[in-house]
């Protein structure tokens, strides 16, 4: 069976996602790719009767088999303070962190 993705197509995948990778990482990351795509191939070829339903996940989640959703209750850090002083740079009670560089994709 073919690869599904190629050389071209994996390098343009690449571009689009700003990845800078040398050869072997690049083709190593395409063949696993490929062996995933083959790996769902498989999976969909196995034959299903047709009353068996297309499932989320293997285990129904029922009002009977589920846990009690226990309540959303926020419990603030008793002295944020002590987080913002490790903080290396604040401002007003907030930590500042540095502006990450980027560049324009075309």
């Amino acid at each position: 069976m073919p690869e599904q993705i190629t050389r071209e197509i994996f390098d343009h995948m690449v571009s689009l996602a700003a990845l800078e990778l040398n050869e072997e990482e690049a083709e190593y990351l395409r063949k696993e790719l490929n062996n995933q795509l083959l790996a769902i191939e498989e999976l969909v070829a196995i034959p299903l009767a047709d009353e068996v339903e297309p499932a989320a996940h293997g285990v129904p989640y029922t009002p009977d088999t589920s846990p009690e959703v226990r309540a959303d209750v926020h419990t603030p850090f008793p002295n944020p303070g002590e987080i913002v002083a490790q903080a290396p740079d604040t401002e007003d009670g907030y930590i500042v962190v540095p502006d990450i560089p980027h560049e324009d994709l075309n």
